[in-house]
């Protein structure tokens, strides 16, 4: 009976809320996930800071992984019905009938590099995107409404950064995008090769393919490289190599 009192007096806190405040906690789902955000503004110790920021994505990152290896089971021992493969198809943009393409669509990401790009693009859980929105990794949308727009976005533009109820969703989504955007071809392609050559996946290597994902280019990669390294990241991705 408490439990139901306090949900129901959030309700109402986050109703009477300022139409500010309203935008910032989005949703309730999103309210509630936020307060679960550590506040890692308030970590002054940079070395506390990045340990709490590990142990907060790990979990989820390493849930969504299992997910991946559990779908690639089921394509390779057809233990799916064909409506749903079709779903599948089409959400990872492969030709239906190409199940060693879908194969490749359809892979881990590794711990290491999600960590990584997470840390860097989320300037370690510390952007308003990151701790409200649970964007870590700076994704945008593009229909009006997907998400926030930004407070120096060019007058042209039309993108926004995209908003998710959930740190789960959030990674969801990264993963998803890293597995059937165009532009992660290489990343992709450097993935397969590792897999047919029986070789670890590993953040550093993947990494390779993320020249396309920010601006700077090839420096992104070497950012992204050399996050992994500093911090030790490559130890998280022992366990993925089914």
């Amino acid at each position: 009976m408490k439990i139901l009192k306090f949900k129901s007096l959030l309700l109402i806190l986050l109703l009477i809320n300022s139409s500010t405040q309203a935008d910032e906690y989005w949703g309730l789902e999103s309210w509630m996930n936020s307060l679960k955000t550590p506040d890692f503004e308030k970590i002054q110790n940079i070395d506390e800071r990045k340990q709490a920021f590990f142990k907060y994505l790990l979990p989820a990152v390493n849930r969504q992984n299992q997910k991946i290896i559990q779908l690639r089971h089921n394509i390779k021992t057809n233990n799916i019905n064909s409506f749903e493969l079709q779903t599948i198809y089409h959400d990872y943009r492969v030709k239906p009938g190409d199940i060693d393409m879908l194969l490749t669509h359809i892979d881990i990401v590794p711990a290491s590099l999600v960590l990584a790009q997470g840390a860097y693009e989320s300037n370690w859980g510390r952007s308003r995107f990151a701790k409200y929105y649970h964007n870590f990794f700076g994704l945008w949308c593009f229909e009006k409404g997907c998400g926030v727009i930004p407070l120096k976005r060019n007058k042209k533009a039309t993108h926004e950064v995209a908003k998710f109820s959930s740190l789960s969703k959030g990674i969801e989504y990264y993963m998803r995008s890293i597995n059937r955007n165009s532009a992660y071809t290489t990343l992709r392609k450097i993935r397969k090769n590792k897999r047919d050559q029986r070789d670890k996946i590993s953040g550093i290597a993947l990494a390779e393919g993320l020249e396309d994902y920010a601006e700077i280019g090839y420096e992104y990669v070497e950012t992204v490289q050399s996050i992994i390294r500093y911090n030790k990241l490559s130890k998280y991705d022992y366990n993925l190599r089914q």
